[in-house]
């Protein structure tokens, strides 16, 4: 017997079994984004490894050592399989000069590759739902993004406050975080000997990443830290607030994270996370923020942007844990045919009822109608539709109601099926 191949390690099959809860996520997506406004932009899974240093920053933990890259054997081009999805939307929007003609609104759903140790909701092919706004500096598409993830929330069953909660922190132009670093870098030098291995490797690459660390050992020397907040301009503050005032009026509450960072180097003013207190210490959902040199950074005309991640495997691991389910997905009729022969009559009336919008599942094989019986109920369908013989002979279907015990069984016409799929649809 041939060896029996087994997957990637941290790269993981999605079996019909548990597809009902990612398709139910990405159609309220859709319906999600169609209401904001934002449409869908595809990307290459592959991108040039440059894209990533140049975008994310080389000292950043995905270009150090996290991302998948090779040297391509035809060609000797250096690719990278993406390891987040904005570099690549942005090299997207500078490539087709897709500001042209004023501002987008963008989002993706698709795999993202990082080679890390793969854990519970983090594996090294993950999912990940992308939204970005290019062409917009004010902060009201800032505060338009955030409460887009409110109404996603809502529509999936999460509780603001209790589920999910808003962090928000800003984090200012380049000149005010230059300010900032050179004070957190005198500040953790004076205080080398609290340091973990990780936080010195950091201390002149990223120090603004220390302040983020979860150990908590230094939870009290990261508390006293300077603040960036305190070295945030007029301008910065300013749009700050503003983005706080919408968030005010629309009732959405959040808390004020002096320490709230992102992992990526590009971003500037807004940040924000959702995070939920029922993951463990990987509290994280979504997060994002703006990156207005981003654009200009990858070889585009300067033009602000703002966006945000979520992941998908995390946020469906959520949905379990809180026992939020799709809604049953069931049939609408269960086509019961006693004899396969009678398939070349039967099978045109049900692509015309398929034809009419009603999904109908034929049992595969045949059997016995009490077997069949027993499958058409287990299926959920509403309705049996049995193809007996003596129906047959008289160019009929029977419609047996398998839900609803108050209605009758009856017979149409095979020949009139596009009149009646309404009536079945409806009922």
């Amino acid at each position: 017997m041939a060896e029996k191949l087994t997957a990637v390690k941290g790269m993981n099959d999605i079996l019909p079994a548990d597809s009902a809860r990612w398709e139910w996520f990405e159609d309220t997506v859709r319906r999600v984004m169609a209401r904001y406004g934002y449409r869908g932009l595809r990307t290459p899974i592959v991108e040039p490894t440059a894209l990533f240093v140049r975008g994310l920053g080389e000292v950043t933990d995905i270009v150090e050592k996290e991302m998948y890259s090779f040297e391509d054997s035809m060609n000797g081009d250096r690719l990278t399989l993406r390891p987040e999805a904005t570099a690549g939307m942005v090299r997207a929007i500078n490539e087709h000069n897709a500001l042209y003609n004023g501002p987008l609104r963008v989002w993706q759903m698709g795999p993202m590759f990082r080679h890390e140790r793969p854990q519970k909701g983090r594996y090294r092919q993950f999912h990940q739902l992308d939204v970005e706004a290019f062409g917009h500096a004010g902060p009201d598409v800032d505060a338009e993004l955030i409460l887009m993830v409110r109404a996603l929330w809502r529509e999936l069953g999460l509780k603001e406050g209790s589920d999910v909660t808003l962090e928000i922190n800003s984090l200012g132009q380049p000149e005010e975080r230059k300010a900032h670093r050179a004070a957190l870098i005198a500040y953790l030098e004076a205080n080398a000997g609290q340091l973990d291995e990780e936080a010195k490797r950091r201390l002149h690459s990223n120090p603004l990443r220390i302040l983020d660390t979860k150990n908590p050992a230094m939870q009290a020397l990261v508390d006293a830290a300077p603040r960036l907040m305190d070295f945030l301009g007029e301008a910065s503050l300013a749009h700050f607030n503003a983005l706080r005032a919408v968030l005010d009026a629309a009732g959405l509450a959040y808390r004020v994270n002096p320490r709230l960072v992102r992992g990526m180097d590009y971003y500037n003013l807004t940040v924000f996370e959702w995070v939920t207190p029922h993951l463990g210490s990987q509290a994280t959902v979504c997060g994002g923020g703006r990156y207005d040199q981003l654009i200009e950074q990858l070889g585009g005309k300067p033009a602000p942007g703002v966006g945000f991640g979520l992941g998908i495997e995390r946020l469906l691991l959520l949905l379990e844990a809180l026992e939020l389910q799709p809604p049953p997905a069931a049939p609408d009729a269960y086509a019961v045919v006693p004899d396969l022969a009678a398939l070349p009559q039967v099978m045109p009336l049900l692509e015309t009822l398929r034809a009419q919008g009603l999904a109908v599942v034929l049992n595969g094989g045949g059997g016995s109608m009490k077997s069949q019986f027993k499958k058409a109920d287990a299926s959920g369908a509403r309705w049996a539709l049995v193809f007996g013989a003596d129906e047959l002979a008289r160019g009929e279907v029977a419609l047996k109601p398998l839900r609803d015990a108050a209605a009758a069984q009856s017979s149409r016409s095979l020949a009139e099926a596009a009149a009646w799929a309404g009536e079945l649809r409806n009922a």
